[in-house]
């Protein structure tokens, strides 16, 4: 099949602690940032709360936040701006991982040893990409991130499936170690124990949507990752096709990593 093209300024370049996003895919927060982000080329976000850090214009840096020379990260995402005008061509073999970064002391924070837990689950760390393909949005009209060949896969997924008067929409895709952790403290405050956790969300550094090659998929008027989305015609078509386009069921009922069956969570795999 012939390759989609995923255009340079359409890849979210990724560093540990920060993330560049293109300009126009962010909102404004504040009308004091309202027109620097409607022009910037990029955008530093931090990953571990989701603070504007600054907007590119013109290949000047302009702080969005005080102290900006102090931010955490801030030299590697300079380097990651520096190198963008990587060749589009190689652009599949310039995909590489980023080191796990403070990855313990996420697993800490919810009582976790990395070992134990990958030893108990089965699961492999898994570390994020340097950089991720816009693959449209999602449900909520926010920006999906994947791999660019799984992007490219679930645009002709999305395709195949329309043309059979199938719709299916994507519910998430990449998520860093940070919004991983983010998902823990959230259900913690709500009052969730970690386990209970476990049994739906793998621990930060484990999740496969830290690759940029796993999304979970829905379809209109079905809620958002529910075991109900298994008797919708999306699922059953899913089943017969998604194959072919290189994507699988990862959870399947009794699978041996103790999470819950999830009939959504499907992952890319070249293979």
């Amino acid at each position: 099949m012939r390759n989609i093209c995923i255009p340079l300024q359409s890849r979210l370049l990724n560093t540990p602690d920060i993330e560049l996003w293109p300009g126009g895919l962010l909102h404004a927060r504040s009308n004091a940032h309202a027109r620097l982000l409607a022009h910037a080329r990029w955008v530093l976000r931090r990953k571990c709360d989701g603070q504007y850090l600054a907007a590119v214009l013109d290949g000047e840096l302009h702080p969005l936040v005080p102290r900006l020379a102090r931010e955490p990260g801030l030299a590697s995402a300079r380097r990651a701006l520096g190198s963008r005008h990587r060749s589009a061509r190689n652009e599949l073999d310039h995909v590489g991982p980023l080191p796990l970064h403070r990855l313990q002391d996420r697993l800490q924070r919810l009582g976790l040893d990395a070992d134990g837990y990958a030893t108990r689950s089965g699961l492999e760390l898994v570390p994020e990409p340097d950089w991720l393909a816009f693959a449209g949005f999602d449900r909520w009209r926010r920006a999906l991130w994947l791999r660019i060949n799984a992007a490219r896969a679930w645009l002709r997924l999305l395709a195949a499936a329309r043309a059979d008067g199938i719709v299916l929409d994507a519910i998430s895709g990449y998520r860093s170690h940070d919004y991983q952790l983010g998902i823990f403290e959230r259900k913690l405050t709500r009052g969730q124990t970690v386990e209970q956790i476990l049994a739906v969300n793998a621990a930060p550094g484990f999740s496969e949507h830290h690759s940029g090659l796993a999304l979970d998929i829905g379809t209109p008027d079905e809620p958002p990752a529910e075991e109900s989305f298994e008797a919708t015609p999306a699922f059953a078509w899913l089943q017969a096709n998604a194959a072919a386009h290189g994507f699988t069921l990862s959870y399947p009922r009794d699978n041996p990593h103790g999470i819950v069956y999830e009939p959504w969570h499907w992952r890319f795999s070249a293979n």
